[in-house]
């Protein structure tokens, strides 16, 4: 079978430095061809439009088993991902089913891909989502190695002002954002192992729970950060309406009080999230997905 990437992954990809997305997209097909081949599996498809990170081929084991094999590029952290996944065991994600595996290869368990949480009427959506990431916050690893709120979000506070130092109009959200972000680091809170980039698409339909989590990029740090960009979901569909602000500042109350977060403390990081994404967009050539992200921004 031809191993063909999905466009949305060619799009994403384009995003990153070439050298290395050239490699590694060279090498998918022999890769992908001889991960199915080492398992003795029959592939099903090619799963599409897939994520914005990772091959995803949906494929049945040996013994018949249905299963999905994730092939990811270095940037995306695959290691860090199987590291968490293993480390929920299945409660509230997607299960591993090889623990140890080829560097850059996840084997999971087959959810109903086509079908997340995002398919749902909004509040039923971000209840169901909202009660999904809950089950995720759990004390990390005492070895771990996963990257810090803190560490994760100065690396993105540097190309922001980068960023911002070249297109003025964004500026003053910037700063805006990075001084929420000083202020939140200044008081140490709780460190839980965090989904990290936790959205209503990332929560697909199961088989032994109604949902589960997939595409983990994980990080340590406090749950406020994880649930705020579950914020902006549906941004569209905010910035759409008259009553979008109002509507995302219920949101963020709303969430709050669900998951028992400070309220002040989850607005700060959706205000850095969605100014950071916005940022990224425009750094990149997204203009649209950016107008909307800095929009949204603006109302926190």
């Amino acid at each position: 079978m031809a191993f063909e990437p999905p466009r949305r992954l060619l799009r994403a990809l384009g995003e990153t430095a070439a050298p290395e997305r050239d490699d590694w997209l060279a090498r998918l097909p022999g890769t992908a061809q001889h991960a199915v081949e080492r398992r003795g599996s029959t592939v099903e498809r090619v799963q599409a439009p897939g994520g914005r990170s990772s091959l995803v081929v949906l494929v049945r084991l040996a013994d018949g088993t249905p299963a999905v094999l994730k092939l990811a590029p270095p940037r995306a952290r695959p290691e860090s991902e199987r590291a968490a996944l293993a480390h929920w065991a299945g409660r509230g994600a997607v299960r591993l089913l090889e623990p140890f595996e080829a560097e850059g290869e996840l084997l999971l368990e087959r959810l109903h891909p086509d079908v997340s949480v995002r398919s749902l009427p909004e509040a039923r959506a971000l209840l169901e989502a909202a009660g999904t990431l809950r089950r995720l916050w759990v004390e990390p690893p005492a070895d771990h190695s996963f990257e810090t709120v803190a560490e994760r979000t100065g690396r993105q506070a540097t190309a922001m002002l980068a960023t911002a130092g070249a297109r003025p109009e964004v500026a003053q959200l910037v700063d805006a954002a990075l001084m929420a972000r000083d202020e939140l680091l200044l008081v140490e809170q709780e460190r839980r192992l965090l989904h990290g980039t936790f959205r209503q698409s990332k929560v697909l339909a199961g088989e032994r729970s109604p949902w589960l989590a997939v595409g983990p990029d994980p990080v340590v740090g406090e749950c406020a950060f994880d649930l705020a960009r579950l914020v902006r979901d549906r941004v569209e569909d905010l910035i759409a309406v008259p009553s979008g602000a109002s509507t995302a500042r219920r949101r963020v109350k709303r969430l709050a009080e669900s998951l028992d977060v400070d309220q002040d403390r989850l607005r700060g990081w959706a205000l850095f999230r969605a100014v950071e994404s916005g940022v990224r967009a425009l750094r990149v050539g997204r203009p649209k997905d950016a107008e909307l992200l800095l929009e949204f921004a603006g109302w926190l």
